[in-house]
């Protein structure tokens, strides 16, 4: 993309949003302020808002932004398995893998950004929490496929197994977060994975 058009030239519009991701991955939300996000993005406030229409509007850009980047992993795990099994395998060991890059702030923007928030950003972390419900949601629907495939065993307790696949690897975010290294991730996806695949009757 080209850029978009503020102070009387054009800036590069990906290059900002990398740079806008960080500061809200860095500072959270409520914590990266218009002018802690356009010192770093290199704009003024007025490009800021021509371009998003506001603080929030960058956030949600930057999110997307992130989506199609650093943080594709989990979709195209959803899009590339067939099976719910080698899905949440997949899940856990990249969730390590991702989170624990050293080329940003650690863990995921998505689940870490806007745990806590002011008031007037309440709806952004109600969006932010409705974007990881979705993917529990979806994680139970594959789940579910299987057991109605007869690929797995039909006391399978999809909600239980999806939830605890997301409390692993919300909290593996955390830890990432705090300095985990991805062996000791790693480590913790093993031992979630053998958790679950009792869950799901495998051997």
């Amino acid at each position: 993309m080209a850029g978009v058009r503020g102070q009387g030239r054009k800036f590069d519009l990906d290059g900002a949003l990398e740079k806008a991701m960080l500061a809200f991955w860095r500072h959270g939300y409520d914590g990266a302020s218009v002018a802690t996000l356009t010192r770093e993005m290199g704009i003024n406030p007025p490009s800021l808002y021509a371009a998003f229409g506001s603080k929030e509007g960058l956030f949600f850009a930057a999110v997307e932004y992130y989506n199609n980047g650093r943080g594709s992993f989990m979709q195209r795990a959803f899009d590339e398995e067939g099976h719910s099994p080698a899905l949440i395998r997949r899940l856990l060991y990249e969730a390590a893998d991702t989170y624990t890059l050293t080329d940003g702030p650690g863990g995921c923007l998505i689940i870490g950004s806007a745990t806590r928030v002011s008031d007037a950003a309440q709806e952004v972390a109600d969006r932010l929490r409705d974007l990881r419900n979705a993917n529990i949601d979806r994680l139970e629907d594959h789940i579910r496929a299987d057991i109605d495939a007869g690929t797995l065993p039909a006391h399978t307790d999809a909600r239980a197994v999806a939830e605890f696949t997301g409390v692993v690897v919300q909290g593996m975010s955390h830890r990432a977060r705090d300095g985990a290294t991805t062996e000791a991730l790693r480590a913790v996806a093993g031992t979630a994975w053998k958790s679950i695949r009792m869950l799901l009757g495998e051997t």
